[in-house]
């Protein structure tokens, strides 16, 4: 029987050949992080706090999974962000929009359940069942719940994403980042958003539509109409 052997790439032997190895590697390199550099900066000047983000009707809260049908607690302190700027009049409803992709897991309804027990009511919240990723979910609020401007909610490492995605799908945001402990997950989403900017740029450059997109929902006006009726009867 005839073997076949793998041959093991070889190093360039003389200065000139290693030279261009490395220049070749650090072109690669820079051009790996272009994309989450232009995603850093483009977001930077839209970053607030939850105390002194400007007051804004819709805030969106993105899924960050769950942990035996309840929020993982990096998705229950994205909520209570969103709890604690309803509390502060900061804003008037909020939109919840994550992955209901199965029947046994659905993020949007954890979501709801977790903020009205945290002293948001449901009659402020509304439900986004496929927000499958952050492009889908911005698009799906500008397009399906018609928002236009709105506070994004999310970790640190992801809301400058989640913020240049929601600009370039026409919904103007300011994004506020979470604090959490800087634990092995916060590290391993801190990498993957650098893996992640490339798909944000081709994004925002392309335009997909997203995996689902459905027909219009007036869940975000209704509630915003709710609100104002009492004001206009006065």
């Amino acid at each position: 029987m005839r073997r076949f052997t793998v041959r093991r790439p070889r190093l360039p032997r003389t200065r000139t050949g290693q030279r261009r190895l490395v220049q070749a590697g650090m072109v690669a390199c820079v051009l790996a992080l272009l994309p989450a550099t232009w995603m850093h900066l483009a977001a930077d000047v839209r970053l607030r706090t939850t105390a002194d983000v400007p007051r804004t009707h819709v805030a969106v809260v993105f899924g960050a999974g769950l942990w035996g049908g309840e929020p993982s607690p990096y998705l229950a302190r994205r909520l209570d962000a969103a709890a604690e700027l309803y509390r502060a009049g900061r804003i008037e409803v909020v939109l919840v929009t994550g992955d209901n992709s199965r029947e046994e897991y659905d993020e949007p309804d954890a979501m709801r359940a977790y903020l009205t027990r945290h002293g948001v009511p449901d009659a402020r919240i509304v439900s986004d069942y496929a927000g499958f990723d952050t492009w889908d979910s911005c698009v799906r609020a500008k397009k399906i719940f018609g928002v236009d401007r709105a506070v994004l909610i999310s970790q640190g490492f992801h809301i400058r994403r989640a913020v240049t995605l929601c600009q370039a799908a026409g919904v103007s945001s300011y994004g506020v980042g979470v604090d959490d402990r800087h634990d092995i997950t916060w590290y391993y989403g801190g990498v993957r958003e650098i893996l992640a900017a490339g798909k944000a740029a081709a994004d925002a450059a392309f335009r997909p539509d997203p995996r689902f997109l459905g027909p219009e929902e007036p869940g975000v006006e209704r509630a915003l109409a709710d609100i104002r009726a009492p004001e206009t009867a006065d």
